[in-house]
């Protein structure tokens, strides 16, 4: 229970601080996407169903605040975290090349599904411009803010697991690897 309310008390800060401070913070009337961060992060560190409901909390928030088609953000933040979460299993916490990549990934996925459902299919075909001046940006400023952002998750995902939110990789750790069996063959 407590790690639930942590987690839902991250989700509301990140989500502040994406609407309040890094709006003031946006180059070129561009801001990074905090919480794709943390989805894609938490997913990495979790696994699939933390992943995808964190993703779909946190596209909800967005879907009420600033959605015009209410699911929208939610389905797709959904998909991201669970994306995320499939690579849980080869992910290390010392490693920050693919949850690097795979945050540069989700975000190009976000950006081209955004411009594919919200302008396309209304007829708005400069993908172009788009992709250049909202889409690339996006994503550089969304990685750069990773690399500052990356260690206080870590850290915040020890305090989760501290709280009783044992990850798949601990459990898999405690009971042997995948496949081990406990048959001995006896030698005459």
């Amino acid at each position: 229970m407590k790690q639930k309310l942590v987690t839902a008390l991250l989700i509301v800060v990140c989500f502040i601080l994406q609407c309040t401070v890094f709006k003031g913070l946006a180059l070129a009337s561009i801001s990074p996407n905090l919480l794709l961060i943390v989805t894609s992060s938490l997913g990495f560190m979790r696994g699939e169903r933390e992943g995808l409901l964190i993703g779909f909390f946190c596209g909800l928030l967005l879907d009420i605040f600033f959605g015009s088609l209410l699911g929208f953000y939610a389905l797709l933040y959904m998909f991201l975290g669970y994306g995320s979460g499939l690579f849980h299993m080869v992910f290390y916490d010392e490693d920050i090349k693919l949850p690097m990549v795979w945050i540069a990934l989700s975000e190009l996925v976000y950006g081209l599904s955004v411009y594919f459902f919200m302008f396309l299919m209304r007829s708005k075909f400069e993908f172009g411009y788009f992709f250049i001046h909202i889409i690339l940006p996006e994503l550089i400023y969304t990685v750069a803010l990773t690399i500052l952002l990356y260690q206080p998750i870590q850290k915040f995902n020890a305090l989760l697991d501290r709280l009783g939110g044992d990850t798949i990789r601990d459990y898999y750790s405690s009971s042997g690897t995948v496949g081990q069996t406990d048959n001995k063959i006896e030698e005459p």
